[in-house]
């Protein structure tokens, strides 16, 4: 792929089958784990992940900002070296907290990833400093992948300083809860992709239909969605997204995504 295809060619591989949000996770299989990541494999699902910083600047996949919820341990993930999150058991199964590259020795280009970047607006550590242990760990990788983040300034490093790579904008709309923030979110969507100029859109499902999606989707840029989890989720993101992310209930469950 290139940087100079256009968006709906570049991100069209996206829109060819669901992506198992976190992996396909469940009882007895931690979410972002390699557990997880295998079982996606095995059903043939694409996989969303997300990955934070460590202290030594290495790209770990793990989601919330503190370890508490998902280890026995306390306190915040990107606080800790990269030996010491590896070190560190998931609970419910037996797993530990995975390297970015170890998630991709598991899948083997075998299935499409995408890749949340992790970059809290009110952390003090550079945008840059996010983005380019993920590039570098996927450096030689062959198998489909993009990343995406709800921060534009990923999309706008990607764009500057690997535009072969596939990216996208994650978008919520869930706080904007009067005119005035409605009016502010419109603006900052704007500036956001102006900024960003992502190849897709992945959009909150409660969001969805959305003036952004549809003039977006309008314009041949694809639009997936998360989190969808019940069936009427899957009848909007079948009407309104060009392709889901999903959770359902365990690896063990009806192929079928949501029954």
């Amino acid at each position: 792929m290139t940087g100079s295809a256009a968006p709906a060619t570049r991100a069209k591989w996206l829109t060819a089958q669901p992506f198992a949000h976190r992996g396909l996770h469940g009882p007895g299989v931690p979410e972002n784990s390699r557990a997880a990541a295998r079982a996606a494999v095995e059903q043939g699902f694409g996989i969303e992940l997300d990955t934070i910083l460590t202290q030594d600047r290495e790209a770990m996949v793990f989601h919330d900002d503190l370890l508490d919820r998902l280890t026995h341990a306390t306190g915040p993930a990107e606080a800790l070296t990269a030996a010491q999150l590896v070190a560190l058991p998931l609970r419910d199964g037996d797993e530990n907290i995975p390297a970015l590259r170890d998630i991709l020795n598991v899948v083997q280009g075998r299935v499409p990833l995408l890749i949340e970047v992790k970059a809290p607006r009110d952390s003090s550590t550079p945008v840059a400093h996010r983005c380019q242990p993920v590039r570098r760990a996927l450096e030689g990788y062959t198998g489909p992948f993009a990343v995406m983040s709800f921060h534009p300034d990923v999309g706008h490093w990607f764009r500057l300083h690997a535009p072969d790579i596939i990216r996208g904008l994650v978008i919520t709309e869930q706080k904007e809860k009067n005119w005035w923030q409605r009016l502010q979110g419109r603006v900052f969507r704007r500036f956001a992709i102006r900024h960003a100029q992502p190849d897709f859109l992945a959009l909150n499902i409660r969001d969805l239909p959305s003036g952004t999606s549809k003039r977006m989707r309008a314009k041949g840029m694809p639009i997936l969605t998360w989190t969808v989890k019940t069936p009427a989720d899957e009848h909007i993101a079948i009407d309104h997204a060009d392709e889901m992310i999903f959770e359902r209930p365990g690896p063990d469950a009806p192929k079928g995504l949501l029954e």
